[in-house]
């Protein structure tokens, strides 16, 4: 799945990002280090994989959307 990153905090390495639709979704430090990212910057796009579905829906990796 694609989506926007809207948020980063580099000290706690979680934020948001923004499905298609607009929903905002959050990450924590653990999806974030899955993806062995060092930095987010606002408006990239990047690539989530999810599980759980809804309310329950849960970001569990982070990684840059590539070509």
């Amino acid at each position: 799945m694609q989506a926007t990153a809207y948020t980063y905090d580099p000290e706690t390495r979680s934020g948001q990002v923004l499905l298609d639709d607009g929903t905002p979704v959050p990450f924590d430090a653990a999806a974030f280090d899955a993806g062995g990212l060092r930095l987010l910057r606002p408006g990239q796009r990047v690539r989530i994989e999810t599980e759980g579905g809804g309310g329950g829906l849960r970001i569990i990796l982070v990684t840059l959307q590539t070509l």
